[in-house]
């Protein structure tokens, strides 16, 4: 059983915003680096995003100005907020730690994007 549950996906216009959440185990969100992924149709997993315990961030650059991570320490939660989205922003979002195989690289079923033109 994957310790993390994401939600907050569906179907937006080219434009729109979204923002996904992860609720994780207290021992899960004190220890580790959060991060969320994506994958689109017919690619391999990317990392889109993720923050630190340290409160340190990072962005992939196809997202860095429109994408915003946070950790919600009261709630043991990993949010992304994603604006201005795209297309090709289209994918199944997961969250994980990072590295994932701290967690022995088990994933959970994510969160479908889908950002239509």
């Amino acid at each position: 059983q994957v310790p993390l549950v994401e939600s907050g996906g569906g179907l937006v216009q080219s434009g729109g915003s979204l923002r996904l959440s992860c609720a994780a185990s207290t021992s899960i969100f004190r220890l580790y680096t959060m991060a969320w992924y994506r994958q689109a149709p017919g690619k391999q997993r990317e990392l889109v995003a993720s923050a630190t315990t340290g409160g340190k961030s990072y962005y992939a650059d196809s997202v860095k100005g429109r994408f915003t991570i946070s950790r919600n320490s009261a709630k043991n939660t990993v949010d992304l907020q994603m604006d201005s989205l795209k297309p090709e922003d289209t994918a199944v979002y997961y969250c994980n730690v990072l590295p994932p195989e701290k967690l022995n690289n088990a994933w959970g079923q994510g969160t479908q994007v889908t950002v239509s033109s």
